[in-house]
């Protein structure tokens, strides 16, 4: 990762910038980057100089400075930023529930007129520094981020180019003063389990999310509340950790129904292993809804349309990239977030995949 030290005083961004006057003609947007690469210098050198620090030398303030005249450079504070585009980051794209926040931000702005670019880093360190420098390079205004993490290094970048930014399904501390968005994973963890408890079932086996994510362990979490209530025992040999996708779902189930003493009842932490346990269940000759209850998690499009119609936990996912976006929007426009956390409801949705245990 490249840049140097330096600092914004709020409410200033640089590469947000009108340039009408001779160099680039007159409508067109010249960035700060531009000017960077124009002075031979770097990006926190041209921040440094717009924002008067001492420890630039002589040559180098006149080169730039020079430059930001002859290419029109004019600075906007971000109270009269007019916003054009907004960066939506995904550690991947391969599953309906990106859709699902995709289809709230991209509602969101272009209600708003603004411009969205969707991108995936895949978890790698080298891909996230790519997507970094065409932040810097396309000029974004702000960024939304969904269940990625960036290194800290990373994180201060993104504070020295002074992009507001918004993260939905932390996987951690996304650092001070970030917005974060999120849904109620332990109520629904809770609501699940409770539902299955209420129709008589004891060995509720659990197929959890990665651990390294806030929303699985606070799913657990509920799970294992709602056992502890009921007065029913925790039993680690029940719980088998998945990736939230159906390849996930079919392993966990086969290592559950091959127990001596199986499950009678599935909470699974997403919807998509839900639907790869619904196989296991079949090639064991059982049936989902009959001799194994199953509950998911997030109510993606395909849930009601499975067979059985899988009974699963709502997450407001549309509504979540909305408010996301919404958040973003003000941010820029220099208001400030009223919560740095904000939980959107689950809720419970009854199909036929659960039914009263069968002695």
């Amino acid at each position: 990762m490249t840049g140097g030290s330096g600092s914004f005083r709020k409410g200033e961004r640089v590469g947000a910038i009108d340039a009408t006057a001779s160099g680039e003609g007159s409508g067109k947007r010249v960035t700060a980057a531009q000017i960077a690469r124009e002075a031979g210098v770097s990006l926190p050198t041209v921040s440094r100089v717009l924002n008067g620090h001492a420890d630039v030398s002589p040559e180098t303030r006149e080169r730039v400075e020079r430059l930001l005249l002859q290419r029109g450079y004019r600075r906007r504070t971000r109270q009269r930023q007019t916003v054009r585009l907004i960066d939506l980051v995904f550690p991947d794209l391969d599953s309906p529930w990106a859709v699902e926040i995709i289809r709230g931000v991209e509602e969101t702005t272009h209600a708003a007129s603004v411009g969205c670019v969707v991108s995936a880093i895949h978890g790698q360190f080298e891909s996230a520094r790519q997507w970094l420098q065409n932040v810097r390079e396309r000029d974004c205004d702000a960024v939304i981020f969904v269940t990625s993490h960036l290194e800290p290094e990373q994180q201060r970048e993104l504070r020295k180019l002074d992009v507001p930014t918004v993260v939905v399904d932390p996987t951690g501390s996304p650092g001070a003063g970030v917005p974060t968005i999120g849904a109620t994973n332990w109520a629904g963890g809770l609501s699940a389990t409770q539902h299955l408890l209420a129709l008589g079932h004891r060995r509720i086996g659990l197929i959890a999310g990665p651990q390294r994510l806030l929303c699985s362990r606070a799913r657990l979490d509920g799970y294992r509340s709602a056992l502890e209530s009921a007065g029913v025992g925790f039993d680690p040999e029940l719980i088998v950790e998945g990736d939230f996708y159906h390849e996930s779902g079919f392993a966990a189930g086969r290592t559950l129904l091959d127990l001596d003493d199986p499950p009678t009842a599935l909470f699974a932490s997403s919807d998509q292993m839900a639907l790869g346990f619904y196989e296991a269940v079949r090639r064991t000759g059982r049936r989902v809804g009959e001799d194994v209850s199953v509950v998911g998690f997030d109510d993606l499009p395909e849930a009601q349309w499975s067979s059985p119609p899988l009974t699963t936990v709502r997450q407001p996912l549309v509504e979540m990239g909305r408010l996301a976006a919404r958040t973003a929007l003000r941010l820029v426009q220099g208001e400030t977030s009223e919560s740095s956390r904000v939980e959107l409801a689950t809720e419970l949705v009854v199909r036929n995949s659960t039914a009263p245990r069968t002695p």
